[in-house]
């Protein structure tokens, strides 16, 4: 007996195994007295082994298939880490970019350049269009709250973090240094403050109160009870808009650390800065005990992919994908299900010609 006469198929599901030849078929395939256990672990590892190799064991696939458990959450991958911290940077570049810079453009080309009311919703603008083009990479966060509040509600594991927070903080201070260079420095400089007369301590309650609705809102369109897709940025951006329209008079309704503190680590300037960190921080946490009561622990398969984008998951590169089509290296291309051929002389027979076979046959002789 030759080694390609004992060679059996390597995937471990019989609905893709070929008919056996040679002798090997004439041992028993089930349990019985020669194989009282079915498929040995030998042929059970080396399914799997061909299954990773080739794509098969995706996390597009079924969970019946080896290593889909592993497989199926890729965006717990570190390979992908480097992407999603720099589209936290660039996300959060370009919205101080725009909340920071409404107030420098409008102070430095006479004070009536921007209006208030367009101040307040570029910034929402700006996240709406965000999210939309990059939310599945990174979550697109921008908010060091927003992900602390995601691995509060056990969306986002707490060991990425602190690379999130750094990123969001470099943007804003990127975005800060980028103004300063274009317009100089005007008006506030990009730092947000309480309106006038109103006293620290009331600064920090309100943004407390504005950042509540803010992740509430983020962490009720992100659930798997409520999950919305790609229009969780409507809502998100909505949100962000209406806020600014009534509350930044007061507070500048910042909710976000890195915008606010951004700036002033590049000033160097940190006056109320405890009230833009205080505030927002405290009103993601009772955004995440709102949630709690809402819809119970956690966010679902849904929480997850929004919180941690999914790359990796929803999306490979191009030769990739080619590479998972392809049938593997060694084997026939899968064709239609064929009956096994018949023993004895029948075998031998040539079909008999049909009705099918003349209606099918060429019109000219």
């Amino acid at each position: 007996m030759t080694r390609c006469e004992r060679q059996e198929p390597l995937s471990s599901n019989p609905a893709q195994a070929g008919p056996p030849r040679g002798p090997a078929a004439e041992r028993p395939r089930g349990p019985g007295p020669e194989r009282p256990y079915g498929p040995g672990p030998e042929r059970l590892a080396r399914g799997r082994v061909a299954e990773r190799r080739d794509g098969l064991g995706s996390g597009l696939g079924s969970l019946g298939r080896p290593n889909s458990i592993v497989r199926q959450f890729n965006f717990w991958d570190d390979r992908y880490e480097g992407r999603r911290l720099f589209a936290e940077l660039l996300g959060t570049f370009f919205l101080v970019l725009v909340a920071a810079g409404g107030g420098m453009v409008n102070a430095r080309f006479g004070g009536h350049a921007v209006p208030a009311a367009a101040r307040v919703v570029a910034p929402a603008l700006m996240v709406m269009a965000i999210i939309l083009f990059m939310g599945t990479v990174s979550g697109a966060h921008l908010n060091p709250v927003v992900s602390a509040a995601f691995a509060l509600r056990g969306d986002f594991p707490w060991k990425r973090v602190p690379a999130y927070v750094v990123a969001q903080f470099a943007g804003g201070v990127l975005a800060t240094l980028l103004l300063w260079a274009l317009i100089g420095r005007h008006g506030s400089a990009g730092l947000t403050l309480p309106g006038p007369g109103i006293p620290v301590p009331v600064a920090m309650v309100w943004e407390l109160v504005l950042t509540t609705g803010l992740v509430s809102v983020i962490l009720g369109t992100s659930s798997g009870a409520q999950q919305v897709g790609a229009f969780a940025a409507i809502a998100v951006g909505s949100y962000i808009a209406l806020a600014g329209l009534w509350g930044a008079p007061v507070s500048g309704a910042s909710m976000n650390p890195a915008r606010s503190l951004g700036p002033a680590l590049v000033l160097g300037d940190w006056h109320a800065w405890w009230a833009y960190l205080v505030g927002p921080a405290a009103g993601a946490a009772l955004a995440v005990c709102i949630a709690q009561i809402l819809r119970g622990p956690g966010g679902g398969m849904h929480g997850r992919q929004a919180a941690q984008g999914t790359i990796g998951l929803q999306w490979r590169p191009g030769d990739r994908d080619r590479r998972a089509a392809a049938p593997p290296a060694g084997q026939p291309p899968v064709t239609q299900p064929q009956a096994p051929p018949t023993a004895g002389p029948q075998a031998a027979r040539p079909p008999a010609a049909g009705p099918t076979e003349e209606v099918a046959g060429p019109a000219h002789g």
